[in-house]
Parts: structure tokens; C-alpha cells; sequence
């Protein structure tokens, strides 16, 4: 047990590291290839951050055979994913709200993201409800579909002209590199990465399994914390670098690029759809995840100036996530 839990830590540990790097780099790599901060939290970073996702969800399924882990990472990250903005209200308490100084623009983002898990809901709900082609759920193809929507959608966004109520925040890194040294450090990092994320869930089943947590729970819980590690070090880096917007597209970015992710994981599970081998539990996270998604919604349309340590919708975020999370434990 003891090895297993040091085990555990050490990979937390690698993505924590390998996490901060990459925002570092990747920030560098963005302002080459000239993309704005919306497009960039996104793609780029949503799209590196969530590598822990796509790889623990492979070895999920791969060395310990637990889809209901592999799903619960997912969706589990997508609800921490969206605390992570009531913690940036925290750690910048002397800041305006996130949500007042984020880009209206975002909703978009967040609103495929409760579309993606509500298609998700209803497969829970009723498994076999999209049919399938060979072993791959046919919900797993019209993720995909959403997703290249999605990204679509914000670059169109993002290329319209700019109204005067809407602020651009256009800050560049300090590029003191050249591009080749720029890249290979970006991809030396992005292997720490996908290394420490493959052997998350082979310490984390020992884990679960001594301490009695069903492995859904886990996977909701624990294992989507560490997942979520590296969105947490980005997004706290971008804020503190002045570019709300990039910690703000990373987050919602990284749950539409989550369920794409799962997408990848049915194509892995062969054993059939892999929303009708899982725990029906994992609804409950789901679910929560819309609701704060939602009212994260309502504070990017609202726009409330006020706040005593911590916003109003934000602080609803984190109330509806505790409550998730009892509810979790009470189930598993």
C-alpha cells in the first residue's frame, strides 16, 4: 500500500511540475504562431492540459480494465475544471470576479460543454440509446462532430471585430528562446506529462481498493484532482500574468476537449459502448457539472462587479460541488 500511495504522489507530483512548464512554453509557442487568448486557452493549452485525462483514460482501460474510472476521470475533471474558477477568485481575492473580467465571448465554450454532457446524461441514463457501430457508441462519433463545432465556433469568435464593451486582452510572453528551443522543451515537458498520467490509475486502483472507494468515486474524486493539476497551475499563472481570458478558455476548453476525450476512450474499450459498462452513480457528477456550468454562464452574461472574497456565482460553484461530492460518497 505504502508504495503504491508514494507511487501515486510521485506522478502527481511529475504532472504538477511538467504542468507549469508547458503553460510556460506554450504560452511562448502561441504568441508565434500569433493566436488570441480565447483561441489559445482552447486549443493549445486546453489541449495540453488535459493530456493526463486522455492517457489515464487509455490505462484505465488498458492495465486495470476500469472503464467506470476512465469515464469518472472525465467527467470528474470537467466538474473540478469549473471550480477551478472559484479557487482563482480565491487565490486573486483582491481582483475583480473572474467571470466580470472574462470575455462574454466564453459562453460559447461553456455551452457545448453542457450540450456534450448531456448527451452523456442521457447514454447514463439509458445505455444504448445512440446505438452503436461495432463496439463504439454511436454518442462517441457525435462528440467528436461537437467538438470540431466547438473550436469552430470560438475561432469564428474570435476573428469578429470587437464591440467597445468588450476588452481584449492581448499580453504577449516574454519570448527570450528561439522557436526550435521553444518546441523541444514543449514536447520534453508534454512526455513527463503523459508518462506520470500512464501510471496514475495503476497506483490509484491500489489506492481505491485499500481504502474501500468504488473505483467510479475514485475516478470522480481523486483521480480527476491530479488530472486536473496541470489546469490549475495554468490557469492561476495566466491570471497572474494579466490574461484572464487564456485561464478562463482553458478551463472551458478543457471539458469540451474531455469529452472528446472519451470519445477516444470508447474507441479503446472494446468490450462494447463504454457508457453501458459503467457506474449509473457517475450521472451525479455529470449532472453537477452542467448545473455549475450553467451559473458560470449567468456570471459571465450578468457581469457583477461585486465581491467579498469571493464572487456570488462563484461561490455557488463551490457550494454545488461540495454538495456533489457528498452525494458522491454517499453512492460509492
Amino acid at each position: 500500500m505504502e508504495q503504491s500511495l508514494f507511487g501515486f504522489l510521485v506522478c502527481v507530483i511529475a504532472i504538477l511540475y511538467a504542468g507549469s512548464r508547458l503553460s510556460y512554453y506554450g504560452d511562448m509557442l502561441a504568441d508565434i504562431m500569433g493566436w488570441g487568448k480565447m483561441w489559445m486557452g482552447m486549443i493549445l493549452m486546453a489541449g495540453v492540459t488535459s493530456l493526463p485525462e486522455l492517457v489515464t483514460g487509455i490505462s484505465s482501460i488498458q492495465l486495470v480494465d476500469s472503464p467506470s474510472m476512465a469515464v469518472g476521470n472525465v467527467i470528474g475533471s470537467c466538474a473540478f475544471n469549473i471550480l477551478i474558477i472559484s479557487l482563482l477568485d480565491v487565490v486573486f481575492y483582491k481582483r475583480p470576479p473572474v467571470t466580470f473580467t472574462a470575455q462574454t465571448g466564453h459562453i460559447i465554450a461553456a455551452a457545448f460543454g453542457v450540450v456534450l454532457l448531456c448527451i452523456v446524461m442521457m447514454s447514463i441514463i439509458q445505455p444504448g440509446l445512440f446505438g452503436h457501430i461495432a463496439w463504439v457508441g454511436n454518442d462517441s462519433l457525435l462528440f467528436m462532430v461537437i467538438y470540431f463545432f466547438a473550436i469552430r465556433a470560438v475561432y469564428n469568435y474570435e476573428k469578429r471585430p470587437k464591440g467597445e464593451t468588450e476588452v481584449q486582452e492581448e499580453t504577449k510572453a516574454d519570448i527570450q528562446y528561439t522557436k526550435t528551443h521553444i518546441i523541444s522543451k514543449y514536447l520534453l515537458f508534454a512526455t513527463v506529462v503523459v508518462v506520470a498520467a500512464i501510471f496514475l490509475p495503476f497506483y490509484g486502483e491500489d489506492v481505491a481498493e485499500y481504502a474501500g472507494i468504488e473505483e467510479g468515486v475514485f475516478g470522480t474524486v481523486f483521480l480527476a484532482f491530479s488530472t486536473s493539476l496541470p489546469e490549475i497551475v495554468v490557469s492561476i499563472m495566466a491570471v497572474r500574468h494579466g490574461s484572464v481570458d487564456m485561464a478562463v478558455g482553458n478551463v472551458l476548453g478543457s471539458n469540451v476537449f474531455n469529452i472528446f476525450v472519451l470519445a477516444i476512450n470508447d474507441m479503446v474499450y472494446t468490450k462494447g459502448p463504454i457508457l453501458e459498462s459503467i457506474s449509473p452513480t457517475l450521472l451525479v457528477p455529470a449532472l453537477g457539472t452542467v448545473l455549475i456550468t450553467t451559473v458560470g454562464i449567468i456570471g459571465l452574461v450578468y457581469k457583477s462587479k461585486w465581491k467579498v472574497g469571493m464572487a456570488i456565482d462563484t461561490f455557488v460553484i463551490l457550494l454545488v460541488y461540495l454538495l456533489m461530492m457528498k452525494l458522491m460518497f454517499a453512492g460509492g
